[in-house]
């Protein structure tokens, strides 16, 4: 089958009736079996600055559903109108959204000057400096804390907001929080995307770039901070932090010190740097939790649609029990409860993950049960 290049805008068309104007320009790429018209409003999420009429063309799709987005999207765009693709029992559906998608705006001064205070907030919480010593050396003495955790933050965000940007998805630049007098003194960091990603697969690419860019600094990281680090006698008195056991930080201890720990009541003491590490560890975990915006969640959402509705229960569920190791994730349920059901719905929602992007999800579902932390911490 041929396909016409038709980028022509309506007006120029010949097609007085708009409904025919649209279906026209669809009509090699899609099966239009029925039409149905409505106002727009913000069940699409992208309507609070989209006004006309809505159109929904449900038939079926005469090529592959990436295919047919490429060239529906480009001429609808011309003709001032954003392309949806859904699904619905009765078949496929193409939305003609009037409107566009909104430009990536970056606050670039918001995003240094946040970064700025995170920095500050993360020296004071890495220094090791005593009562005696002057207020900037003290500070000072936090950097291999600082540059470690922020580097991995860094890497995490960053990875997000490179692929986001090479697929053509708007985004802004990432937010750090800073959260003084804390023993982290962040609180992580965000990226916004600014618009939908085209369809599941720049979904997938998006959510997993950053928890695997973030762990590929957090394990040399971990490693080098773990070097640095000692083994001694827990204390019998007073009150103490220990860190909690993942999969793979547990599996890195025996590697570098030749033996489970703790055991034998002895723990690794950490290094600052090792602290990061094993932060880096856990925000991963964190992030691969499959609810909501989270980026698991984004990733379960790519593989399953809608159906991960349904997987934010089972998370709930899960998460209820663990409260009864660590009630930290009591917080966690709420969170979930409160965000965890509101998904980043692709413009393209038809187009299905390929082979290597399921067995990327698989690897992913490997990576989380590997890293998470069901008791992160105990005093």
């Amino acid at each position: 089958m041929s396909l016409r290049d038709d980028s022509l805008p309506l007006a120029a068309s010949g097609c007085d009736n708009l409904a025919d104007s649209l279906v026209a320009l669809t009509e090699d790429v899609f099966e239009v079996r029925s039409i149905r018209r409505r106002l727009a409003s913000a069940e699409f999420g992208l309507a609070s600055s989209n006004k006309g009429t809505v159109l929904e063309l449900m038939g079926k799709m005469r090529v592959p559903s990436d295919r047919a987005y490429r060239l529906i999207s480009e001429r609808f765009r011309v003709n001032g109108y954003l392309a949806l693709f859904r699904r619905s029992a009765d078949g496929e559906i193409v939305i003609a959204l009037p409107g566009e998608l909104p430009k990536a705006r970056s606050r670039v001064w918001l995003a240094l000057l946040l970064f700025l205070a995170t920095l500050a907030s993360v020296l004071m919480a890495g220094s090791t400096a005593g009562p005696e010593t002057d207020f900037l050396t003290g500070l000072l003495s936090g950097w291999p804390f600082a540059a470690s955790l922020l580097g991995i933050l860094a890497a995490h965000e960053f990875g997000h907001y490179l692929v986001s940007r090479k697929l053509g998805v708007p985004s802004s630049l990432p937010y750090f929080i800073p959260l003084p007098l804390s023993f982290l003194g962040t609180l992580g960091a965000v990226i916004q995307m600014k618009a939908p990603p085209y369809n599941r697969r720049a979904l997938l690419a998006i959510a997993a770039a950053g928890p695997l860019a973030g762990l590929a600094v957090a394990l040399p990281v971990l490693v080098l901070g773990l070097k640095l680090s000692t083994v001694e006698a827990l204390p019998t008195t007073g009150p103490y932090f220990q860190e909690g056991n993942s999969l793979i930080y547990a599996a890195i201890k025996l590697l570098v010190f030749g033996r489970f720990l703790p055991a034998g009541g002895q723990d690794v003491f950490l290094h600052p740097v090792a602290m990061a590490g094993w932060t880096g560890l856990l925000v991963t975990g964190l992030n691969l939790i499959p609810a909501g915006q989270l980026d698991g969640g984004h990733i379960a959402y790519a593989l399953l649609g809608e159906r991960a509705r349904w997987l934010t229960w089972g998370v709930v569920a899960a998460l209820v029990g663990l409260s009864l190791l660590w009630n930290g994730w009591a917080v966690w349920v709420a969170l979930v409860l409160v965000f965890g059901r509101v998904h980043a719905v692709p413009l393209d929602d038809i187009t299905p993950l390929r082979t290597f992007e399921r067995a990327l999800v698989f690897a992913l579902a490997v990576v989380f049960a590997l890293v998470f932390t069901p008791m992160p911490m105990a005093f």
